[in-house]
């Protein structure tokens, strides 16, 4: 079956939700995505996220040179979240980490779990 990003639940800004995990299972990070965003990221393999404070497309690693590549996309049950499974190239997170998920909270405790990629 031919798939229509048309099809996803987008929430009232037009936007999904997109989790970029690494073919390790580790989540790197969490994006939005719109309905063109889908599009050009299935057409392209190069992920792009929309970013709501710029209201513009962005490509990861246009910039930085720490890319996305897109290997898989994954819909859940719902339809309103996507799973994108990726080869990254570099750190995901602006603060150069590996992930953007570095903070662990235990018993009330925070705890960095990673340092920046030097």
């Amino acid at each position: 079956m031919k798939f229509d990003p048309a099809s996803l639940t987008y929430n009232d800004q037009g936007l999904i939700p997109a989790i970029a995990q690494d073919t390790s299972g580790e989540v790197l990070m969490m994006a939005w995505m719109n309905a063109e965003a889908v599009a050009q990221t299935l057409e392209t393999k190069r992920v792009t996220y929309w970013s709501r404070s710029r209201q513009a497309f962005w490509i990861k690693g246009e910039t930085s040179g720490h890319t996305q590549k897109l290997l898989d996309m994954r819909v859940d049950c719902d339809r309103d979240c996507l799973l994108l499974v990726i080869e990254q190239e570099g750190a995901a997170c602006h603060t150069m980490r590996r992930s953007c998920f570095y903070t662990s909270v235990i018993d009330g405790t925070e705890r960095e779990l990673m340092k920046p990629i030097a």
